[in-house]
């Protein structure tokens, strides 16, 4: 059984509005179920421990998954993402592979936390894989503080800066996640047409741009792991 770290944001506020922030619940609940399903034990972690918020978007009837509403039926689960371990806690020797979803939130504690940048750093030192998807990719941001370099040359992906504006909260970021990563020397790249999926695999680092590439993001994490379809 494979033993997958999720590292969650425990952000909520947004620069300039009233409007709050947090995890993208389908960008969590897709992977989580897809890494499940093939036999997987999840462990959910956060910068401050306990319970993550949730984008208040992200729980709009056109954002709804499947895995959502699986979600909302699944007791353990819930009470699981209410007492999540804190960052400064975990040892990723203990893990297989980490799994960061998005929201905005990451753009402000995952990226500049210690322990998000540690955590990347000693898995891909020992081997394993990490994966990232939307705004989660923005904890690469603390791997590039942790490791001088370590974003040069690597081929990523992220939530786009045109996708940035058509979800018109722009003015609501501390920066752009795209412009960042490129500033940090990574080979960013991203589908032609905004708001579709696409993944990006270099080595073992594995980042989806949107949240409707978060299943997928999973998908080829669980490729690299070596899981069929029949894994139980």
């Amino acid at each position: 059984m494979k033993k997958i770290l999720m590292i969650l944001t425990s952000h909520e506020g947004m620069e300039h509005t009233d409007s709050k922030t947090g995890v993208w619940l389908g960008e969590f609940t897709d992977p989580y179920y897809e890494l499940l399903d093939h036999g997987c034990r999840i462990t959910l972690a956060s910068p401050a421990g306990g319970q993550p918020p949730i984008d208040p978007m992200s729980k709009l009837t056109e954002h709804i998954t499947e895995s959502n509403r699986r979600f909302q039926a699944d007791v353990g689960l819930i009470a699981d993402f209410a007492h999540t371990y804190k960052l400064a806690s975990i040892d990723p020797a203990e893990f297989d592979a980490v799994f960061f979803p998005g929201g905005h939130g990451p753009l402000w504690d995952l990226a500049s936390n210690p322990d998000a940048g540690r955590i990347i750093v000693e898995m891909m030192n020992a081997g394993k894989p990490v994966a990232a998807v939307c705004h989660g990719p923005a904890a690469l941001i603390s791997a590039a503080k942790a490791k001088l370099g370590f974003l040069e040359g690597k081929r990523v992906t992220g939530f786009t800066n045109t996708e940035e504006a058509l979800v018109m909260r722009s003015g609501n970021i501390p920066y752009h996640l795209e412009t960042r990563l490129k500033e940090l020397g990574a080979d960013f790249h991203s589908a032609l047409i905004p708001m579709t999926p696409h993944v990006e695999i270099d080595g073992l680092l594995v980042t989806g741009q949107n949240p409707l590439s978060a299943g997928p993001t999973a998908k080829a994490l669980i490729e690299m792991l070596g899981l069929g379809k029949d894994q139980s």
